[in-house]
């Protein structure tokens, strides 16, 4: 399994609440497809550089995650179905630990 750092981001018009449940579904997707969820951090709501699809922002939150390689293409498309997941970007980390302020 390798791990990746995943930046999702979501509509501004969730709530806490709706924000728990869309976070909750991407775990659901990933650990369908045999991966793992190790962290989320929520980096809050940003807003774009210019509107994309109508929406001047976003709640933007990083997540680690576990999957094998192969599974990448087939979890991306699930996102695209399955989720409220307005954006999604992931790289492959290194296996080194970053430090995030708290």
């Amino acid at each position: 399994m390798n791990t990746y750092e995943g930046l999702f981001i979501f509509p501004e018009s969730l709530d806490e609440e709706g924000l728990d449940q869309a976070i909750g579904r991407v775990k659901e997707e990933l650990e369908k497809l045999g991966g793992s969820m190790e962290s989320n951090v929520r980096m809050g709501k940003k807003a774009f550089a210019r509107p994309l699809k109508k929406q001047k922002a976003g709640i933007y939150v990083v997540i680690m995650f576990k999957i094998d390689g192969e599974k990448v293409d087939a979890f991306k498309a699930r996102l695209k179905l399955a989720t409220n997941v307005f954006r999604h970007q992931f790289v492959e980390s290194d296996g080194v630990e970053v430090a995030t302020e708290a």
